[in-house]
């Protein structure tokens, strides 16, 4: 049974030689919500748990047990009035209005209270990609920089803001966009490596096969929009390469037995997709397939 809101029961790792992976992709990640969901109703909580961009929300309603606000969070909460879209973007509060998105609705009385109790004594390792502005450092935020909900939150939004589209966000004097700009381009696999892990569940939001390409060099308006950041600017255009390197080395691992890897059989969203009817028809189909294949995660886990 799950924990209820602010109770604390044993929460120690089921699988703590595992780490799982979680995937970017802005809204595209709705389908990560039903595999956040089947992995805490399978009870299979790894060693770690490492996300980057939209992927950082789903380590934290992962590891809080909130199978229920992972898929409010992709779902129900577009139809918010205050989610964002173009009025918000022109007020600089960005299309996806970040700050009340990460750091309002988690708060106790407001429409998603997250369980931070539960999340600070899950008893598996947090590992949050961040992207800092100044220099281009890939930065993996972990449990002990975050002393409570607030600090979290931030975090999260940190790794999850597009540049351009969403404000940078400022912590302790850094600014941070999206983590899917670091090293790894979006799968925070390095981190688990560092960690000591040599077990991956890997959840990614694209389908078997996918390779990005190569983008049209910066235009005018991106150089002198990232005049103040050029690192930035960098990043975006590399990218493409430092992802496929990564699915590369994730195929490699899965070959080998290392890595299980769940793969949407059905991408039907973009990014910013916010129509509510779309995104729950994508979570029904994420969670579907999750169901099919949780037996193969369990005996993966050694459960």
């Amino acid at each position: 049974m799950r924990p209820t809101l602010g109770v604390v029961t044993d929460l120690s790792p089921t699988a703590p030689d595992v780490a799982v992976l979680f995937e970017g992709g802005g809204m595209r990640a709705v389908h990560t919500a039903g595999v956040v969901e089947t992995l805490i109703d399978a009870g299979i909580h790894g060693g770690m748990a490492a996300g980057i961009s939209a992927g950082a929300t789903h380590v934290a309603n992962y590891l809080s047990r909130e199978g229920v606000r992972a898929r409010k969070s992709f779902v129900e909460l577009a139809a918010d009035p205050n989610f964002g879209d173009w009025r918000s973007f022109a007020r600089g509060k960005g299309l996806f209005n970040a700050e009340y998105i990460y750091e309002q609705t988690g708060l106790p009385d407001q429409v998603l209270p997250y369980d931070f109790d539960t999340f600070a004594n899950s008893g598996t390792a947090a590992r949050i990609g961040t992207f800092r502005c100044s220099d281009g450092a890939t930065v993996f935020w972990t449990e002990d920089d975050a002393s409570g909900m607030p600090e979290l939150m931030r975090m999260v939004r940190s790794s999850s803001t597009m540049p351009v589209w969403m404000p940078p966000v400022l912590i302790d004097g850094e600014y941070y966009v999206d983590g899917a700009l670091g090293h790894d381009g979006g799968i925070p696999l390095s981190a688990a490596q560092v960690a000591g892990y040599e077990k991956f569940l890997v959840v990614l939001t694209q389908p078997k096969g996918y390779r990005k390409i190569p983008p049209r060099r910066l235009t005018p308006f991106y150089r002198s929009y990232f005049r103040r950041f050029p690192a930035v600017g960098e990043a975006l255009q590399h990218r493409w390469a430092l992802y496929n390197e990564t699915l590369d080395e994730i195929e490699a691992l899965e070959e080998s037995g290392s890595a299980l890897v769940f793969r949407p059989n059905r991408v039907l969203i973009r990014s910013y997709e916010r129509r509510v009817d779309r995104l729950a028809e994508a979570y029904v189909l994420g969670r579907e397939q999750a169901r099919r294949e949780v037996d193969t995660w369990l005996e993966f886990c050694g459960m």
